[in-house]
């Protein structure tokens, strides 16, 4: 029969919301939108799957911690308002030998992307493949040095081939396990080469052909992320060229085309440091302005490097470069929050995000409003968008500026975030995250079994055989990085009438280095040590010495302390003896140069691996001596109870390496003080994955003389927490949040608080200082002062003994200061001690 207009339409509707659930339902689901269009990027940010997006990223690196730390580092960084983990790629560790790779334990790079992701965090991958990161050889696998003809990093045939070969392998590896967005995965955007401006010019045009090359091979995987070139000026086409430093919203000059976005791929969060130096530091208030001006000035990508340093485990470090590898990060080598810098950023981001409309799609401008002093705005009239930065670039004064009609307090070298252009959220220079400071505890299990044995290395003497040579060999090609050591040996004969007639007088043995260090051996006796510095490699060795009539025995061990990573020519860079010779003698100076040497690569001690349960079983072990060079030391231990992170005291050490149940937990050197007269590092990281609750080995090599006697085995803890915040600091950012466009306050009073909290299952024990007034100090160190109210600590004890953490106000009134006291800053200041509740003691 006849159908009516209104019915047919009615049917045709019916037909087409059927097909399409039809249509829905066989569309398999994904995590996202359906209309996936993966990465691009326009002239203001990375864009996902076509929205333009703020990106907070930390690098950490898989091969600096464990597969036991990861999901807690990542974790850690998510919480801390991260929404990227940066990671390089590490060649020498994947293929340390020619055709052979390894990416298992610390070096599975599939199993932390895939980590990562899990978190529902994004990765940028840096696939260099020349990374520097003061990794061994700047990431190139040693076996590079030995193809013929090549030259590292620029328009070299062999070395573009083997480049090639495993830029490829890792690609491959990371479509295989569709670990690319567009695939699903996490890895939105991907770098080649590292910081090739540096060296450029040094290859002339073979540099030029090299940038484009590289450029050429990365965007020919076609893996549907964009590149990135940081340091290079002259990136080639879609490649985006990224800043690193300490403070980009100044120095950089921009992409190198306004289709770019603007990227910040290190943001420098301490100073690396090798042996020798003394303690380095960064403020939380200095990294938070640097973020904030470079947001300021059309920023979207800023990568913490590093977020977690970690350790340089083994013999994975650069030349000099401490075992210890950015702590001052605001995830300390251990993985423990370092505060205020974790909180203190944590809540840049926060604050970030709340301007995030107007960062993204407002329109730019600065409005000076003073000497020092800017407004820089991002508006949208039409979306009633306004975001606005506040700036007092004076690094000592103070000051007010006078913003559409509104005072503003700046404090110096500060930054203000209005993500409404009206209410102040966040000031770089004012923090209101806890502080914290470590400790090292000497657990239990130190002196319980605490029985050294030592096996002695043989002093080696010159021979006739092995490899012999009329001049020392080249230390790195000999060594080949696969040991720390080489020994070099030759003799001499002296008659009587040779030998020095007066007794104030001593021959003395000059030796000439060109690194890393030396430890002399006459007759087979130690008489010193000599190194260079990260620097100055070269060195000159000059220790007097007792000779004999008859033939004399010079034994030199030479070492490594890891291979270089940056500069031009990597290739050609040399290591070791130079030349050698005897000063003092009645017949002038013997030039022992051109002697015949023999070589003896590496310790019998590393061979026979008798840093394992199986390997120390092939040799003798007696009770051990101190002072021995050239030893090893071992003894067992129990796991210390808890959970907090382990570590050994080496003070008392020299110079060497050490391992736990066969990890080798790095090299140390306490024997180098830096200028402070302190070692660089005394505290060496073993991380709880590698230990058993009962008896680890633990083996020392000591190379010129330690106490083991002295070595504790230390728990470490940040347990020491504080808060110092003012009246005039900004209430806390969980106070407010975006609503259709408006900041909206989650809280009736928005006057500042103190915060203080514990780790989880530990509570606040006890109240070390407290004051209202004007204290003066930093954590662990305060003072109180002139107007100090004697009711703060009962009523901050009251607030939070016995408790997980606490919120205590901030005003004079609430403690009963005056607050026309002469010199007061209004300001509370808090330490205290957390600590196991009673119940988990027993843990």
């Amino acid at each position: 029969m006849a159908r009516s207009p209104e019915s047919v339409v009615r049917f045709l509707c019916i037909l087409c919301l059927l097909f399409s659930l039809s249509v829905a339902a066989a569309k398999p689901r994904r995590p996202r939108k359906a209309n996936v269009s993966g990465v691009t990027y326009d002239g203001r940010s990375l864009k996902i799957d076509g929205r333009r997006e703020l990106f907070f990223s930390g690098s950490i690196h898989y091969p600096r911690s464990t597969p036991e730390m990861w999901p807690d580092l990542i974790q850690k960084a998510k919480l801390g308002g991260l929404n990227v983990i940066q990671t390089y790629v590490f060649w020498n560790i994947h293929e340390p030998v020619q055709g052979h790779f390894n990416f298992s334990g610390r070096y599975d790079l599939v199993r932390f992307i895939k980590l990562i992701h899990k978190n529902k965090m994004y990765v940028t991958l840096r696939l260099g493949p020349f990374i520097q990161a003061e990794w061994n050889h700047g990431g190139f696998p040693y076996w590079m040095k030995e193809i013929p003809n090549v030259i590292f990093r620029t328009d070299n045939e062999p070395f573009k081939h083997h480049m090639q070969n495993f830029v490829t392998k890792i690609m491959e590896m990371m479509k295989s396990e569709k670990l690319f967005y567009p695939q699903g995965g996490p890895i939105i955007l991907a770098q080649i080469e590292n910081e090739y401006n540096m060296v450029e010019d040094a290859y002339r045009e073979g540099g030029s052909r090299y940038v484009q090359w590289a450029a050429n091979l990365a965007l020919g995987f076609n893996a549907g992320i964009p590149w990135v070139m940081c340091k290079q000026k002259n990136a080639p086409g879609p490649v985006i060229n990224a800043c690193n430093g300490r403070n980009c919203g100044d120095t950089f000059t921009g992409p190198n085309s306004p289709t770019k976005p603007n990227l910040w791929t290190e943001n420098w969060t301490a100073q690396y440091r090798v042996f020798g130096d003394p303690p380095s530091q960064r403020s939380a208030e200095d990294i938070a302005y640097s973020v904030a001006r470079f947001f300021s000035k059309n920023g979207t990508l800023v990568n913490y490097y590093m977020y977690h340093g970690g350790t340089n485990f083994g013999r994975e470090g650069a030349s000099y470069v401490m075992t210890r590898y950015y702590d001052e990060a605001p995830l300390d080598e251990y993985g423990l929050l370092k505060e205020p810098k974790f909180g203190h950023l944590r809540e840049l981001h926060q604050a970030l995000r709340l301007s995030r409309k107007g960062l993204l799609w407002g329109v730019p401008s600065v409005q000076p409003l003073g000497p020092g002093y800017e407004a820089t705005l991002f508006e949208s009239p039409e979306s009633k968008i306004c975001v606005a930065f506040l700036t007092n670039t004076n690094p000592r004064v103070d000051g007010t500026v006078k913003f559409r009609g509104v005072n503003y307090f700046l404090p110096h070298r500060s930054i203000s975030i209005l993500p409404d252009c009206k209410t102040v959220v966040f000031n770089t220079q004012r923090v209101n995250a806890q502080h914290n400071a470590r400790t090292f505890n000497t657990a239990d299990v130190t002196g319980k079994n605490d029985k050294w044995y030592m096996f002695q290395e043989r002093i080696p003497k010159f021979r006739d055989s092995g490899i012999v040579t009329s001049k020392p060999l080249e230390l790195y090609n000999m060594t080949k990085d696969v040991t720390d050591y080489m020994w070099y040996t030759t003799r001499f004969r002296l008659e009587d009438e040779d030998l020095p007639m007066r007794h104030d007088i001593r021959p003395v043995l000059l030796v000439s280095s060109l690194g890393h260090a030396m430890h002399a051996f006459v007759n087979g006796i130690y008489i010193g040590s000599g190194n260079g510095a990260k620097l100055e490699k070269s060195f000159v060795f000059q220790k007097p010495m007792e000779l004999k009539q008859g033939v004399n025995h010079i034994s030199i061990l030479g070492l490594t302390t890891g291979f270089p990573d940056n500069g031009a020519y990597l290739e050609h860079r040399l290591a070791g003896i130079h030349t050698a010779a005897v000063q003092g003698l009645n017949i002038g100076t013997l030039d022992l140069s051109g002697n015949k040497w023999g070589h003896e690569v590496g310790m019998k001690g590393e061979k026979l691996g008798i840093y394992t349960e199986e390997g120390s079983k092939k040799v003798k072990w007696t009770e051990a001596k101190s002072g021995q060079p050239v030893t090893w030391y071992k003894r067992y231990f129990d796991m210390p109870r808890g959970n907090d992170p382990v570590a050994l005291d080496m003070t008392g050490m020299g110079k060497g390496l050490a391992w736990v149940n066969g990890n080798c937990i790095g090299r140390y050197w306490v024997s180098y003080l830096s200028p402070l007269g302190k070692p660089s590092q005394s505290v060496y990281h073993v991380p709880r994955g590698w230990l058993k609750p009962k008896d680890n080995l633990l083996v020392i090599f000591e190379e010129h003389g330690g106490n083991p006697e002295g070595l504790l085995i230390v728990t470490v803890k940040r347990d020491n927490i504080c808060t110092v915040v003012t009246e005039l600091h900004p209430p806390a950012i969980e106070s407010f949040s975006r609503e259709d466009n408006e900041i909206k306050t989650l809280v009736q009073d928005t006057k500042p608080r103190a915060h203080l909290k514990c780790d989880n299952r530990k509570v606040i024990r006890s109240i070390a200082f407290a004051s209202f007034g004007n204290p003066t100090g930093a954590c662990g160190n305060f003072t109180v002062g002139t107007c100090h109210s004697l009711q703060t600590a009962s009523i901050v004890e009251k607030a939070c003994l016995g408790k997980n953490s606490c919120v205590l106000p901030v005003s004079a009134q609430e403690y009963g200061a005056d607050p026309a006291c002469p010199g007061t800053t209004n300001t509370l200041a808090v330490q205290a001690k957390c600590a196991r509740q009673k119940k988990d003691d027993k843990d």
